[in-house]
């Protein structure tokens, strides 16, 4: 049986709480602890190595193997058969190998606002037919314009912006993928969308800003000076994050797959592991009960894979690279 080398994913992830990817470090401005961003567009973003760290331990603990989730993997029992090292790589000793899977960036694709019709989510027609929604019109509306899935005749606000809705621009997208997952129907019918350049500034502006003051370990009260301030992704927020596939070893016998069983002999939770892609799905799968970022223990974090990701073949990544641009 011949296995695919390449392969290519998109999944629609929705927040289920804040999530706080940390930049590392304060900062003097709008709060003390801010979120990993985007450089050119300022656009909150959640770091691939955040998804891939999560996703590696979380397989690890599904397979019976936490040790597989850390920075060296010598006390890894079989080592050679062990799905999460040949999917995610492995330190032992002096040998280092790669893992065959590549977890991109998850970026902002439908951003909650509060507006005078309720909560509306925010997107750009770019972002749509970069995820691969379909019935998009062309161009863009203007700085100070929006299209909306949903009747409204008057102006629009959206948070401290107020903004025209284009006569007639009522919009109804789809998804090949994503259409008949619950999370999507309810979005669907309250879909705004803006201008590049203006979705940046609806982003920052609706950010969720929380205060906390550190407690002294000493006395049990707010320790004097210790306030901070720090943002969060809003639940409710959706993004989109790419999965690829490099699997070099595709062509060896001795691949750790299909999977069935925990390494203790127990059925493997969910279904069995066909290759590394099931790997990284069930350790995704996970965020919804556990978390990503930080602020983990203050609830913050859990995140839903929606619907199925999509999936571009091979064959097709060949095809699109003969394609005229």
């Amino acid at each position: 049986m011949t296995t695919d080398r390449y392969l290519h994913q998109r999944y629609l992830l929705m927040t289920l709480d804040p999530v706080h990817p940390g930049a590392g470090g304060y900062r003097l401005g709008r709060v003390d602890n801010s979120i990993a961003r985007e450089p050119g567009t300022r656009l909150p973003k959640i770091p691939g190595s955040s998804l891939h760290g999560a996703a590696r331990s979380y397989a690890a603990y599904l397979y019976g193997t936490p040790d597989a989730a850390g920075q060296n993997h010598e006390k890894v029992k079989d080592p050679e058969t062990n799905p999460i090292l040949y999917t995610f790589g492995q330190i032992i000793g002096d040998k280092m190998y790669s893992g065959v899977v590549n977890l991109f960036d998850a970026q902002l694709l439908f951003f909650p606002v509060h507006s005078m019709v309720g909560p509306v989510w925010v997107s750009t027609p770019q972002r749509l037919r970069d995820a691969g929604f379909k019935n998009i019109p062309d161009g863009s509306p203007q700085d100070a314009a929006c299209w909306t899935s949903f009747n409204h005749n008057e102006r629009l606000n959206l948070g401290w912006l107020l903004l025209d809705v284009v006569p007639d621009s009522k919009i109804e997208i789809t998804h090949s993928m994503w259409g008949d997952a619950p999370q999507w129907a309810t979005v669907a019918n309250r879909l705004v969308l803006v201008s590049d350049t203006l979705f940046s500034h609806l982003v920052n502006s609706n950010l969720e800003v929380r205060t906390s003051v550190a407690i002294d370990p000493q006395t049990g009260a707010a320790d004097d000076g210790a306030l901070y301030t720090y943002e969060a992704i809003p639940r409710a927020t959706f993004l989109t994050a790419e999965v690829v596939l490099d699997d070099y070893y595709a062509d060896k016998d001795n691949r750790p797959f299909p999977t069935e069983t925990t390494q203790q002999g127990d059925p493997l939770p969910g279904k069995k592991w066909q290759g590394p892609l099931d790997v990284v799905a069930a350790g995704l799968s996970m965020m919804e009960y556990l978390s990503v970022g930080g602020m983990g223990t203050r609830g913050f974090g859990r995140i839903k894979v929606v619907g199925k990701p999509t999936l571009k073949s091979q064959d097709d990544i060949f095809k699109s690279l003969e394609e005229p641009k």
